[in-house]
């Protein structure tokens, strides 16, 4: 396998490796990592999709690509996913999906569209004193001491920002900034989190810096991620002969061991309670996804509240017991052992008349009802006790929802802490509470919100124990490589999977560590696209330097007459002109 970019290489259709018409692939988990990496193994490794087997514990496909309306209790997403031009991976492999919405299109090409009528943009993103715009003004409110911290995370080698908390490399000025509340409540970043994956985040979304305080630089699909991008996926993966075995667990997957050389050997798993397996041999493939953001996750109603369940965690139990047959197969309980410090709660909103969403139009400046671009990200309460954000996407938000109804969803960062409408934490709260709650930082008149709360929306919380795992502070090693050295016949995929240089939590990093397995493990000739080279680009890191001090120039501490001279010798030449196209240097007269 190969990193590649450019045209050259991205439009070659690969050959049938050797040997492929004798190999099987077996999938553990459904979610996005597998799925995308059958349709590779299918459309770039030429593998008969009767030749793959996809494995998953749960009634449907799509993982944390979620979205469904739950009988009695109305709409529910998980999360949201913000997508971005430089998903090189996934747009490769949406490319090759049909679009369910658009005849003779790929869901690709309905997006691109979408986007480019639609294109996304805040009008406030950060609201205070009860859904008051607090006109932080697309500021980032950095000083030199902070900009020379940032400096140093991003200059650093990833050794030094190995098992490093985000708050022992930052102090009290960065972690008070409106650069940090953009940051965390976008990202679900907390202050304990790991400080590598906070410099890795910055490499990789180095050219998004502009774009932060009003989110322009995201982009959503047209519906809820699972009819979007999992259903015309599934759909796909069907007609050409893939089996799902659904209510499947996989309960653990023996290797044989020989010197360097690696091979499974055989899949254990549950099938509607009774026991079974599969032995495989050298040509029989496994590609496990390992680990779980939305593992035991509960639902609650609008009078439940959601539970907070510890309790054995199927997913993260299977990387357990492989992980302790190999030192090469990773650290599960350095990300799945502190429920304490990766849990939060989300929940969907569901307004069932047109009074809440006045309230909606008046934050957001726009049309909820318009089909297009509602809040265009998320917004933040800065004052919020549990530092609540929510957002409404372009409306319907489900196929099936009724033309007089808006999806919300809300999400808060402390969910231990007492709210300041409600004064219960966010964990101990029903759906109508946290509908409260939000209506509060809404500004909503106090007297008004119990009834509009008990009578114009129902609410779903979700709480969701593992869901920040994959930011927990780690090492080399704490993730296995998608192919561990010596590995024949199997690799593992997702997001707690090691690749080069790309960051978790993105649909991006689930669909590279799918593709380089498939590549991988089938020998496919083509190049897995590099990670957009951003970071190295000078015209990226001039952008982001601007935007982070907030579009003031460059104060050279040197006598005016020499930084005059100074000036002088770059006006006229390229350097001078990218130096003051960006606001750096005073532009020539």
């Amino acid at each position: 396998m190969e990193y590649t970019a450019g045209n050259y290489y991205s439009f070659v259709q690969s050959r049938a490796p050797e040997g492929v018409e004798r190999k099987t692939a077996w999938f553990v988990g459904a979610g996005l990592a597998s799925m995308a990496s059958a349709v590779f193994m299918i459309r770039d490794g030429k593998m008969r999709g009767d030749q793959i087997t996809i494995l998953e514990r749960l009634k449907l496909p799509g993982g944390a690509l979620d979205g469904i309306k739950m009988p009695e209790k109305g709409f529910v997403i998980r999360g949201g996913r913000e997508m971005e031009d430089h998903m090189e991976c996934l747009w490769d492999l949406f490319r090759s999906i049909p679009s369910l919405e658009v005849d003779g299109y790929s869901v690709l090409d309905e997006f691109y569209w979408l986007n480019k009528d639609d294109p996304n943009s805040s009008l406030c993103r950060v609201t205070e004193k009860q859904g008051r715009d607090a006109h932080t003004d697309g500021k980032f409110d950095i000083g030199a001491k902070v900009q020379h911290e940032l400096l140093k995370v991003f200059l650093a080698t990833r050794e030094e920002m190995e098992n490093k908390r985000i708050d022992e490399v930052f102090g009290r000025d960065f972690l008070d900034s409106n650069f940090w509340l953009y940051w965390r409540t976008m990202f679900a970043f907390e202050e304990w989190h790991s400080a590598l994956e906070m410099k890795l985040y910055l490499h990789r979304f180095i050219h998004h810096i502009k774009g932060l305080p009003d989110m322009s630089t995201l982009k959503f699909t047209k519906y809820n991620q699972y009819e979007s991008l999992v259903l015309p996926m599934y759909r796909w993966l069907l007609d050409q002969g893939v089996t799902f075995r659904f209510e499947t667990e996989v309960t653990d997957i023996d290797f044989v061991f020989d010197g360097n050389r690696k091979q499974a050997s055989r899949i254990h798993w549950i099938s509607e309670g009774v026991a079974g397996g599969v032995d495989l041999g050298v040509d029989d493939l496994v590609l496990t996804t390992i680990g779980s953001l939305t593992e035991n996750s509960d639902d609650g109603d609008h009078h439940t509240p959601a539970k907070l369940n510890t309790g054995p965690a199927p997913a993260w139990d299977l990387w357990r017991r492989i992980a302790e047959k190999d030192p090469s197969f990773g650290h599960p309980d350095v990300f799945g052992a502190h429920i304490p410090k990766t849990k939060w709660e989300s929940a969907t909103v569901t307004t069932l008349d047109h009074r809440i969403p006045e309230y909606i139009r008046k934050i957001c400046k726009r049309d909820p009802f318009s089909g297009r671009v509602v809040t265009g990200g998320i917004v933040t309460a800065r004052d919020s006790s549990w530092l609540m954000s929510w957002t409404v996407n372009r409306q319907p938000h489900f196929k099936q929802q009724p033309k007089d109804q808006i999806v919300v969803w809300v999400y808060g960062l402390f969910v231990e802490t007492p709210g300041d409408y409600v004064k219960k934490p966010m964990q101990d709260c029903t759906g109508e509470e946290i509908t409260q709650e939000w209506l509060y930082h809404m500004g909503v008149p106090e007297e008004e919100i119990p009834e509009l709360a008990a009578t114009a929306a129902k609410a779903v919380p979700v709480m969701m124990p593992y869901v920040t795992s994959f930011f927990m502070p780690r090492k080399a090693g704490d993730r296995p490589q998608v192919v561990p050295d010596g590995a024949v016949n199997f690799a593992f995929i997702g997001q707690f999977a090691e690749t080069t240089r790309d960051c978790i939590f993105t649909t991006e990093y689930s669909v590279r560590t799918g593709m380089e397995a498939a590549y991988r493990l089938l020998g496919v000739e083509r190049g897995v696209p590099e990670v957009y080279g951003s970071t190295y680009d000078v015209r990226s890191l001039l952008n982001a330097t601007l935007h982070l001090r907030d579009g003031k120039e460059v104060d050279i501490p040197v006598p005016e007459i020499l930084r005059k001279r100074m000036i002088d010798k770059v006006t006229g030449n390229e350097v001078g002109e990218l130096l003051a196209e960006y606001g750096l240097v005073p532009a020539a007269d």
